[in-house]
C-alpha cells in the first residue's frame, strides 16, 4: 500500500519531532520521514494537520486471541497446564483473530502485539509477534517464535501443587527448568554426534526449542514478580547462558542496579491492578521510573486482558506522573519493546525501511484526553475513530 501522511506533528520516537512533517509509505514500508518530502504522483494523501503522527505502539507481553474476552472457557487457551514443560506449545496455534481485544488494541494505537502463553507452567511455550489486524494469524504474523515463556513464583507452584505433583514449591519450579535445560544440553550433544556420523536421529520438539534458547537464538521471557524470584531467574540464566528478559518485574526496582549492570531488560506491568497476591504487594506506578533511572531498558505491558490493551498508553502516562521520564515512557511502548523482542527491524519507530504502521492522534498521546483518530497497518487504514475497525474479510484489493 502507498500513502503519504502530511502536515502533522511527526514523532518518530527514535529521532527529533518534525512539525508539519510527512511520512511517506510505499509498498507497505516507510520510505521517507521529514519535511519537503516529494510525494510521487498518484499517491493517496492523508492530511494530519493539527494531529500527532506516531508509530503504532508495541505490546511486548499479552494474551490477545489466546485468552479471549467475553468467551469464558471456550476462548481460554492460554495455558496447557497438563505438562510443566510446555516448550513445544505455540501461542501461534491458539490465536483467534476475531477476539474483541484486537479491535481494542487498534483503538488504543497498538498495532503490534507479542502474544505469549500464560504463566501456569514453569515452561509455558513459544511466543509470537503479530499485527493487530487480519483474517488469519498467518496473515498477521510478523515473526515466530519470538521467545520462550517461562514462569517462576506463585503461579506454577499453585497449579501443580493443587494437583499434588511436581512442582509444588519454588524449589520444584526451578528444578523443572534446570532439568529441562540439562536434558536439552545432552540432546544437543547427541544430535551433533548423530549428524556428524550421518546416523538417523529422533527429534524431540520440546528439546529442539530449548536448544534454540541455549544457542542464543531465542530469548527466555521469565515471568517473575518478587525480587528473590528475579534473583533465581538471573541464577538460572548464568547456569545455562541464555538471554534473559524479565517479564512483570514487580519488585525489580529493589534490585534495579543489578539488572542494569547485567543488561537485563524488564517488561514491567500490568500497572493498573489491585495487589491480588503476595507477589504484587510492592506494585507501584513509581517502579518504572526507578528502573529507568537505574539504566534498565524498559517496556510497559498491560498483560492483556489483565489490563485492557487500549490502556497501554495510559499506563505510560501515569508512570510519567509518578516520575518516569516522558521520552522514556514513549520509548517504553514503541522502540524499547520492539528492540527487546527483536522486532526493531520491522516496527517501533517512524524510520525508512520499517513497516508502515502509523497512528494519527488528536494530540499528545500521553495526554489522557487524546484519542487515536486513524490507524494504518502496512500503509492500509484499519481503524478510524469515526468508522471503527475495517473488516479484514472484505478488502478492496481482493
Amino acid at each position: 500500500m502507498n500513502l503519504a501522511i502530511t502536515s502533522g506533528y511527526v514523532v518518530p520516537v527514535d529521532g527529533d519531532p518534525i512539525d508539519g512533517g510527512t511520512v511517506l509509505i510505499q509498498d507497505g514500508k516507510i520510505a521517507a520521514v521529514g519535511r519537503d518530502i516529494e510525494i510521487p504522483a498518484g499517491t493517496p494523501v492523508v492530511d494530519a494537520a493539527g494531529g500527532w503522527v506516531l508509530p503504532g505502539f508495541v505490546e511486548a507481553h499479552g494474551h490477545l486471541g489466546v485468552h479471549e474476552e467475553a468467551e469464558g472457557w471456550a476462548g481460554q487457551d492460554t495455558n496447557e497446564m497438563t505438562d510443566p514443560n510446555g516448550a513445544r506449545m505455540r501461542a501461534l496455534d491458539a490465536i483467534n483473530p476475531a477476539d474483541l481485544g484486537f479491535a481494542d488494541a487498534l483503538s488504543g494505537g497498538v498495532t503490534t502485539a507479542v502474544i505469549k502463553p500464560g504463566s501456569g507452567n514453569p515452561i509455558g511455550g513459544q511466543t509470537v509477534a503479530v499485527k493487530c489486524w487480519g483474517r488469519t494469524v498467518d496473515e498477521m504474523l510478523i515473526r515466530e517464535p519470538v521467545s520462550v515463556k517461562s514462569a517462576l513464583g506463585e503461579n506454577p507452584k499453585r497449579v501443580y501443587g493443587d494437583q499434588k505433583k511436581l512442582p509444588s514449591t519454588r524449589q520444584g519450579v526451578a528444578a523443572v527448568i534446570r532439568d529441562a535445560f540439562m536434558k536439552a544440553q545432552d540432546y544437543k550433544a547427541r544430535r551433533s554426534v548423530a549428524y556428524d556420523e550421518g546416523k538417523p536421529f529422533d527429534r524431540d520438539a520440546t528439546l529442539e526449542i530449548l536448544v534454540r534458547v541455549l544457542d542464543g537464538e531465542l530469548p527466555w521471557c521469565q515471568h517473575t514478580h518478587r525480587a528473590d524470584d528475579i534473583a533465581t531467574a538471573l541464577r538460572l540464566a548464568d547456569e545455562f547462558g541464555y538471554r534473559l528478559v524479565i517479564n512483570h518485574g514487580t519488585e525489580g526496582h529493589l534490585i534495579a542496579d543489578v539488572l542494569a549492570e547485567r543488561g537485563v531488560p524488564v517488561i514491567i506491568g500490568p500497572l493498573f491492578t489491585s495487589r491480588s497476591k503476595v507477589e504484587l504487594r510492592h506494585r507501584s506506578l513509581r517502579n518504572p521510573g526507578i528502573l529507568a533511572r537505574a539504566g534498565v531498558e524498559l517496556a510497559i505491558t498491560t498483560d492483556h486482558p489483565v489490563v485492557p490493551i487500549h490502556f497501554l498508553v495510559h499506563q505510560a502516562t501515569l508512570a510519567v506522573k509518578e516520575g518516569l521520564d516522558r521520552d522514556v515512557a514513549l520509548r517504553s511502548i514503541t522502540v524499547n519493546p520492539a528492540h527487546i523482542m527483536g522486532l526493531d527491524d520491522r516496527v517501533g519507530a517512524l524510520r525508512p525501511g520499517l513497516d508502515g504502521d502509523v497512528v494519527i492522534w488528536s494530540g499528545d498521546p500521553l495526554d489522557i484526553m487524546s484519542r487515536a483518530l486513524r490507524v494504518f497497518v502496512d500503509g492500509r487504514e484499519v481503524y478510524s475513530y469515526e468508522g471503527g475497525v475495517a473488516d479484514p474479510y472484505y478488502r478492496e484489493d481482493r
